[in-house]
């Protein structure tokens, strides 16, 4: 993979941890919502395991963001 594609991946990771917050859901409630296994949003918060662009639609629906949100870079 590469450095463009981690750092995506990663800024993905960490905008889904920072809209979940802001909207108090739990990375299991999340997971339940998104009919993932439990620990799901917790690997994809961690930059370990990636998430296909169906789930990421899903995530902006259930946090009520604009898809774009989720690649926003966070340097």
């Amino acid at each position: 993979m590469s450095t463009v594609e981690e750092l995506t991946y990663r800024n993905i990771g960490q905008n889904i941890r920072k809209y979940r917050l802001m909207r108090g859901i739990s990375q299991e409630k999340l997971s339940e919502l998104l009919d993932a296994n439990s620990k799901f949003v917790g690997h994809v918060e961690r930059f370990e395991r990636y998430v296909g662009l169906k789930k990421l639609i899903k995530i902006a629906q259930i946090l009520d963001i604009k898809l774009q949100l989720l690649f926003e870079c966070n340097n």
